[in-house]
């Protein structure tokens, strides 16, 4: 794999590479607490279907640049930051994976910039306004995203998350996921990024920001919610302990042309959890 800083909407992004330069090109976007590694499992399988990966580190994680400050956190300018990578590598049309995180960058790509998605892939994230709706009328979803409304306190969350050396944030990681999901190999890896000048609070600052615009959202008219033209696939760990699999399919239902599998045994971690059977989907679909 090839490692390179590239700057891209006026930051520097840390960005792995592998596969045949002239193969047809996927993006893949990790989310929260993970960084490029969280796709280990999946890139020597699209590999050797013969596609080029490209797998950042987002903005705030690992090895990318941290700008300080919750508004450089936003949604539609994480989503800049990659539109900015398909520029540079020349890609018009992009084949896009993301998962948590990711999976909402993907999202708003797909809703902001449909022109430069070709494909769209999902891994147990709803679409945004989904979400929004959940959280502001489901209970039972308020009460699964405790941790979205922990991590607002600024200076207190980020001590206590990287004490005893991540102790917390770890555990956190490993309890959402089943006994066989995280190795304790794969944890100094995490830990290593975590560690990483300002990462905690640039990580966390995703949080912040989308709680702000939340609150502004939930003060204004409703619109209705937002039609994704790009063709997409879904698929869904049914045993996520953080997003109730419910908004799967009112997710499916805004996207043109969708479609959606559930994993009845995959954590949130549906990527490593069944990593075989996700490979195989993404490339059938991307192909």
């Amino acid at each position: 794999m090839k490692s390179q800083l590239i700057t891209t909407n006026n930051i520097n992004l840390h960005v792995m590479t592998d596969g045949p330069e002239n193969g047809p090109a996927v993006f893949l976007l990790h989310g929260f607490p993970e960084f490029h590694y969280g796709w280990k499992n999946q890139i020597p399988a699209l590999v050797e279907a013969g596609f080029r990966v490209i797998v950042p580190d987002q903005r705030g994680y690992n090895l990318s640049d941290k700008p300080k400050g919750v508004s450089a956190y936003d949604v539609d300018i994480l989503a800049k930051d990659i539109v900015g990578l398909f520029d540079h590598f020349g890609i018009q049309k992009a084949k896009l994976v993301g998962h948590d995180w990711g999976a909402v960058v993907a999202w708003t790509i797909a809703i902001n910039h449909p022109e430069r998605l070709e494909k769209l892939a999902i891994l147990n994230v709803p679409h945004p306004d989904v979400m929004t709706d959940f959280v502001l009328h489901n209970p039972a979803q308020r009460k699964k995203s405790w941790y979205v409304f922990f991590f607002q306190i600024p200076w207190f969350v980020e001590w206590m998350l990287s004490k005893n050396n991540f102790e917390y944030l770890g555990r956190m990681l490993t309890r959402s996921g089943r006994k066989s999901t995280f190795t304790e190999a794969d944890v100094v890896e995490y830990k290593k990024a975590w560690s990483q000048k300002g990462a905690l609070t640039g990580m966390l600052n995703w949080y912040r920001s989308v709680m702000r615009r939340g609150l502004r959202s939930a003060f204004s008219k409703k619109k209705p919610a937002r039609r994704v033209h790009v063709p997409t696939m879904m698929l869904w760990g049914k045993r996520d302990v953080a997003l109730s699999s419910e908004m799967a399919q009112p997710s499916i239902d805004l996207c043109d042309e969708g479609d959606l599998t559930f994993f009845d045994k995959s954590t949130h971690w549906v990527q490593h959890d069944a990593s075989v059977e996700v490979n195989q989907k993404l490339i059938e679909f991307m192909k």
